[in-house]
């Protein structure tokens, strides 16, 4: 009929459209470069080849989120072009001194292979990774002319002598970031020469490295970076640093210079902070030493107090004048009182993480830490929270529900339950675990380590139900049976990335629950019913996916628990991952490859 003719013309132009075909090249090239976000990118390549070439000849920004996943060769074809790149390494549990120096993560061939042929190259990020001293001479010789931002993270294996080649030879440098990486040090002559040859340098981090600082050195990175704005540094007493703070006008981030003697008024009292300051921390401050925060508290945005000596009270009094702060990381001696008072005060609240106290003398907590009482009156009266990172000595179902009925905007929350009090007043998590989940529409990490009986094997069937939006989890000490973690894993159908710890599940069980998750591209597993082979570990081989193996030590071999199962060995390790490369050739002898053997 005459009336229907149009509609095939509207169907032929929709194809047309959908297989590029019908859009000119640089048309193509210009929309896909307003595409940043890594998955719109990943479906656009899919709609067909020609887009799937001209998002690899575009794509300006890449991370690899496991340094085995993929070869730097396979990397390179596939994306000849990228201005930015980051590598993780190691598994996190390596933060946590689990995971040996020489199990691998070399940073070598990353560099030897991408350094020179990526033309375009201006940041590498390394996280977790092995960095040698030739590996960063190779970047600089390389990459040296054009580097604008070379971020390691926690990585190690290399010395100052190397930094001191980056500081000569990358002239365009505007990011420099070292935090918590372990630094050979052989000299300060870097800084001098960092300040001396970089004076487009915008953010400077060498956060708890331990490396010397030479405050005239400092000077000289002020007056000669006047686009300096965030500057995070090892031990140097603040005394020394204010030559530093009159002449660094454009800083508005700073942290990591201590308070080295307490109770000194006069000592500190010519200490006059930046006026664009919005960001700060200092280690080892007192109750006397606060009011160097006091002036710019109000419009204070981040606040670091992990380091300090303050007292519940100290923080009370704080934070009350800190209205305006996005980002708060204190201690558990905050306490839930201090909690109340940044429900009270921190409206705008985004980020807030709660680190323990009581593994350093003087830093204990005080007035039973923080308990569900303090996180529901975060949860009530920071609603624009996004991200909740917490050790609790106690913790509730109605705490939960609150974070779930209130923290709509959540996408990453994280708490640990310590095992310092013999009595949790409810556990077990079930119905709270489901309400924050059900509540907390956004979550894209989600973390819980109780202890057991924290969370029966409902609610680990709980968290597969709704963990629809979640991408990355860490459980510990969750479940009951193997039933439970079967249970979990049917209804993961989005989960990427999994973390297991100090569970009683079986390898068998193990193994079948990763078969059900069918997202699934990572998984490390630590303390449960280990064997001595990981025979069973075999019922999740398929191809390109790796299963490495830790075997549980020997003198635990044959030892039975008090039901009569194998004894849960916590030095027993499982990493399994999606590869392209096959079984990696630098594992230490500790590791056992069981796929592919």
């Amino acid at each position: 009929m005459r009336g229907e003719a149009p509609e095939p013309r509207r169907l032929s132009r929709a194809l047309s459209f959908l297989d590029g075909s019908g859009v000119p090249e640089e048309a193509l090239h210009l929309v896909l470069g307003y595409v940043d976000d890594p998955r719109d990118r990943e479906a656009a390549s899919l709609a067909c080849r020609r887009w799937h070439r001209i998002d690899a000849l575009t794509r300006k920004h890449v991370t690899v989120p496991f340094c085995y996943a993929v070869s730097p060769a396979r990397l390179l074809a596939r994306f000849p072009h990228l201005e930015s790149l980051a590598v993780k390494g190691k598994p996190r549990a390596a933060m946590f001194g689990l995971i040996p120096d020489d199990w691998g993560a070399y940073a070598r061939p990353w560099v030897a292979e991408l350094a020179a042929p990526l033309e375009c190259l201006k940041a590498l990020h390394l996280r977790r990774m092995v960095v040698t001293d030739d590996d960063l001479e190779a970047l600089v010789r390389a990459r040296g002319h054009m580097l604008q931002e070379l971020k390691l993270d926690k990585c190690s294996g290399f010395s100052t002598d190397a930094l001191r080649l980056v500081a000569r030879s990358c002239r365009s440098l505007r990011t420099l970031f070292l935090e918590e990486c372990s630094i050979t040090d052989n000299g300060t002559e870097w800084l001098h020469d960092l300040a001396a040859n970089n004076p487009v340098l915008v953010t400077l981090n060498f956060y708890l490295t331990y490396l010397r600082v030479v405050p005239a050195d400092l000077e000289l990175l002020a007056r000669n970076c006047k686009s300096l704005i965030s500057l995070k540094i090892s031990d140097c007493d603040l005394s020394d640093l204010i030559g530093f703070f009159q002449i660094a006008t454009s800083l508005e981030e700073f942290a990591g210079a201590e308070i080295s003697e307490q109770g000194e008024f006069t000592k500190y009292a010519d200490v006059k902070l930046p006026s664009k300051l919005c960001s700060f921390g200092l280690t080892f401050m007192g109750t006397n030493e606060m009011h160097i925060i006091f002036p710019f508290s109000a419009v204070l945005k981040k606040l670091d107090l992990q380091y300090t000596f303050l007292t519940t009270e100290d923080h009370c009094q704080l934070i009350a004048k800190c209205p305006n702060l996005l980002v708060l990381a204190v201690r558990n001696v905050i306490g839930d009182r201090g909690l109340g008072i940044v429900a009270d005060t921190c409206k705008k609240l985004q980020r807030l993480r709660i680190e323990r106290g009581d593994d350093d003398p003087g830093m204990q907590e005080e007035e039973g830490g923080v308990s569900q009482v303090g996180l529901t009156a975060v949860a009530v009266g920071c609603r624009e929270l996004e991200n909740i990172a917490a050790y609790v000595s106690d913790i509730t179902n109605g705490a939960l529900e609150s974070i779930g009925t209130f923290c709509k905007n959540l996408y990453d929350f994280r708490i640990v339950l310590l095992d310092k009090q013999e009595r949790i007043t409810d556990l077990p998590l079930d119905n709270g675990v489901r309400a924050l989940l059900r509540g907390c529409t956004k979550l894209r990490r989600f973390a819980l380590y109780l202890r057991p009986g924290g969370l029966s094997d409902l609610g680990l069937s709980y968290i597969g139900q709704h963990s629809g939006t979640i991408q990355y989890m860490l459980l510990g000490n969750l479940g009951e049976t193997d039933g439970g973690l079967i249970s979990f894993a049917a209804g993961c159908r989005n989960l990427l990335k999994l973390e297991l710890r100090s569970c009683c599940f079986s390898e068998r069980a193990l193994a079948l629950a990763m078969l059900q998750m069918p997202s699934l591209r990572y998984v490390w597993v630590q303390g449960y019913r280990a064997s001595q082979t990981g025979c069973d570990l075999m019922l999740m081989a398929r191809p390109f996916w790796n299963i490495e193996f830790t075997p549980p030590c020997t003198e635990n071999a044959g030892q039975l628990m008090e039901d009569g199962q194998p004894c849960i060995d916590r030095h027993a390790q499982v990493l399994a991952y999606c590869s392209l490369t096959g079984k990696r050739l630098d594992y230490p002898q500790y590791v056992v490859p069981l796929h592919p053997a």
